[in-house]
């Protein structure tokens, strides 16, 4: 119902105008029936700029852009609010200095008795909000083109329940999906047969919505049914009261990068393997040399011993000689042992002048012309280390000393006391040592052959020509034995080797030791021989094995399997003891003896292996033999045996 006119009274009307004149966030006015200003309030007059004087009197119109006043919008105003009853709408208006506002405009008929007298208009400046909507809108549609601009990756948005709601351009370029294809779809089809079966996508919604986020990477699928390999990210979307009301999720297809990195991971462990490779080439073509030289050394005096044999003449010479180049075959052995796995050492008290003395016509005869001086003051203390490691140490560094000089050149070996106090800058600990060194006067070592030098499988000799362990084994000798290897060398002024060794302390057991290798225990020792079963795969060291027992007075039956030594044990189980190989096809050593102990227990058996340490799962009770063994450890083993 429109408003009628009622008489006021005087002092009515003046408070009433009062209050409108107090408002000024408003255009409060009136016009009369063709809408020219009756009057106007200061609120009129603060966003529209006129005074009371300038407009009263003025058609509203002017009110209206040029553009709506050619339109004829003012005039269409007063006839919708005088047939409607009122008028109302948003658009742009024009203040007196011809700037536009946005506003909101109200326009209500006045009417007595039913007579339209004129209307009230009551005008509200939105700009602010006008532009902070545009701001908006510009802002949503720039966020519009930009994740519709985005083509890389696939962006959209889905309803709590999974249904997807949104659709960009990436999506259809990755997925293969059209947004009237896929909007209003669960996006569970782009998972696989496996993830859907694992309930993947519901547990991934689950997440984001429990803990804000979902990161994961994984197999999608496209419409075409192929798979990419996906990144795949989901925030959890809430209103401002913190109720869930979607998610955003955005899948990059990183199929490409995927093959990168594993044809990079496969060219890596192509890499490694290359290198691998080169080094177990190197490290055969040293041993090889190695291991030949040996081989030369024992069957050329082995030879010779053969026919001064039958000639009755002396061969004792060149049996040691045959036998030392043994030895070193077995030590060569045990440091490629030693390099792939921690070899236990036999520490002892060692007399270092006593070691180099007893060694002096091996090194004289492997160094060939080169002159051997030897250094050591009186009194030096015995070092704590394992004298047959150190001696192959010693050969080592002699040997790339050799290397390293020309024929008349010379090679020192030489001891001295020092003493590491607490505080001192060193990698020691605090206590006496002999620095035991190893001196050439050859060619030397620029800085970065130095730097590399005790690094495995590093060589200068050549292919062919040395392991590149020798090095590498001295520095783990002395790491093991509580101390230290030191080189020192110059471009053009020779190489000083240094083995920093702890002094040894309490009694001498070195004595000790070297008696008990030399004594052979003699069968008489058990009141008669031992019957003893003999288990090697090698022919060879099998009969090498028997014909050492049988000259300690005992009795033997060889066998050359696990299997055939379980068949003689069962005919005839009158056996003292069994020495068995450990290395053998189908049935191990130490399985044999596991075999023995729940048939025939009691049955000392004697394992012989040449690895330094067994393979996990191996009894660790069963008594060792290490292999090539001589017969005296032989002697020793089969005492220990038996009388345990």
């Amino acid at each position: 119902m429109s408003p009628e006119i009622s008489p006021l009274p005087g002092a009515v009307q003046d408070r009433y105008r009062t209050l409108m004149d107090a408002i000024s966030d408003y255009a409060i006015y009136m016009l009369d029936p063709n809408g020219y200003v009756s009057s106007w309030n200061t609120g009129a007059n603060k966003f529209k700029g006129y005074t009371d004087d300038e407009i009263v009197g003025e058609h509203f119109s002017r009110f209206y852009t040029p553009e709506d006043q050619e339109a004829g919008l003012p005039a269409r105003a007063l006839h919708l609010a005088t047939q409607e009853g009122r008028f109302e709408e948003e658009a742009w208006r024009v203040r007196k200095d011809g700037t536009r506002f946005w506003a909101h405009v109200v326009i209500d008929p006045l009417r007595d008795n039913g007579q339209v007298i004129g209307f009230a208009k009551i005008t509200r400046d939105l700009s602010e909000r006008k532009r902070a909507e545009e701001a908006l809108r510009r802002s949503e549609e720039q966020f519009r083109l930009l994740v519709q601009g985005v083509t890389d990756y696939a962006i959209y948005m889905l309803s709590p329940k999974g249904y997807v709601s949104s659709w960009n351009v990436g999506a259809q370029r990755i997925k293969g999906y059209t947004p009237e294809e896929i909007i209003g779809q669960h996006f569970s089809r782009f998972y696989t047969d496996v993830d859907k079966a694992a309930n993947l996508p519901a547990r991934a919604l689950e997440i984001a919505e429990r803990e804000g986020r979902f990161e994961r990477e994984g197999w999608r699928l496209r419409k075409d049914g192929s798979r990419f390999w996906a990144n795949v990210i989901i925030d959890a979307i809430r209103s401002e009261g913190g109720e869930l009301i979607g998610f955003a999720k955005v899948t990059r297809d990183i199929t490409e990068k995927r093959q990168v990195e594993e044809a990079l991971a496969k060219a890596q462990r192509d890499l490694f393997q290359a290198q691998k490779m080169e080094a177990v080439g190197q490290l055969t073509g040293g041993v090889a040399h190695d291991f030949n030289n040996l081989l030369m050394a024992i069957l050329g005096s082995l030879e010779i011993a053969e026919k001064r044999a039958a000639a009755g003449q002396d061969v004792t010479g060149l049996i040691r000689n045959a036998i030392q180049g043994a030895k070193r075959g077995a030590s060569l052995t045990q440091r490629l042992l030693a390099f792939s796995r921690k070899q236990e050492l036999e520490l002892q008290p060692v007399d270092i002048p006593d070691l180099v003395r007893s060694m002096t016509d091996m090194l004289r005869r492997s160094l060939g012309p080169i002159e051997i001086n030897t250094n050591f003051p009186l009194g030096l203390p015995k070092v704590q280390c394992d004298p047959n490691q150190l001696e192959n140490a010693l050969v080592n560094l002699a040997l790339n000393a050799r290397d390293a000089v020309s024929s008349d050149g010379e090679i020192t070996i030489g001891a001295k006391r020092h003493s590491i106090a607490a505080g001192d800058r060193s990698e020691l600990k605090p206590g006496d040592y002999i620095c035991l060194s190893v001196t050439d006067n050859g060619e030397g070592m620029d800085e970065e052959t130095l730097a590399n030098a005790t690094a495995p499988f590093f060589t200068t000799k050549g292919v062919g020509k040395g392991t590149g362990l020798g090095l590498s084994m001295v520095q783990g000798l002395l790491a093991q034995s509580g101390g230290r290897l030191v080189l020192l060398s110059t471009k053009g002024e020779g190489t000083c080797a240094e083995l920093w060794l702890p002094t040894a302390g309490g009694v001498d057991e070195a004595a000790k030791a070297n008696q008990a290798e030399e004594k052979i225990v003699a069968p008489q020792s058990y009141n008669r021989p031992l019957n003893i079963l003999v288990v090697d795969d090698d022919q060879l060291v099998l009969t090498n094995a028997v014909l050492m027992i049988e000259d300690l007075g005992h009795v033997t039956t060889p066998a050359q399997s696990a299997e055939e030594a379980l068949k003689i044990l069962s005919e005839n189980c009158n056996f003292d003891l069994v020495i068995t190989d450990h290395a053998m096809p189908k049935t191990t050593g130490s399985q044999l003896a596991g075999m023995i102990e729940q048939k025939w227990p009691g049955l000392p058996v004697v394992l012989a292996t040449g690895y330094a340490d067994l393979p996990q799962g191996a009894d660790r009770t069963i008594a060792r033999l290490p292999k090539p063994y001589s017969q005296a450890q032989l002697a020793v083993a089969i005492s220990q045996a038996v009388e345990t």
